[in-house]
């Protein structure tokens, strides 16, 4: 019976050792935006909660490029960064009604 953990298999062709190498280095940059991404939409939904709206809308602000760079990396799809900014910026609207 095979052990729990797969033993991953070592490339031995140069091009795909480096392809390996790249893909750990964007795979962590990645990973960074996608946080970054998170922790952008985090601040706005804390502040519409506390119910400030000027700070829900600095938030939104700062959120909204994100959000935009995001997208143009390609990490996120265009309509995915649209359809967050939008549902943020109902909510953060939503704070005066």
């Amino acid at each position: 019976m095979p052990s729990a953990s797969k033993v991953k298999k070592t490339v031995r062709i140069a091009s795909g050792r480096k392809r390996v190498r790249q893909d750990v280095k964007l795979n962590a940059a990645n990973s960074a935006l996608r946080s970054k991404f998170r922790t952008a939409v985090k601040s706005v939904l804390k502040a519409v909660a506390t119910g400030d709206k000027a700070k829900a809308s600095d938030a939104f602000k700062s959120a909204q490029s994100v959000i935009d760079s995001i997208a143009d990396k390609g990490i996120f799809h265009k309509n995915k960064a649209a359809r967050y900014k939008s549902r943020l910026s109902a909510k953060v609207k939503a704070i005066a009604a």
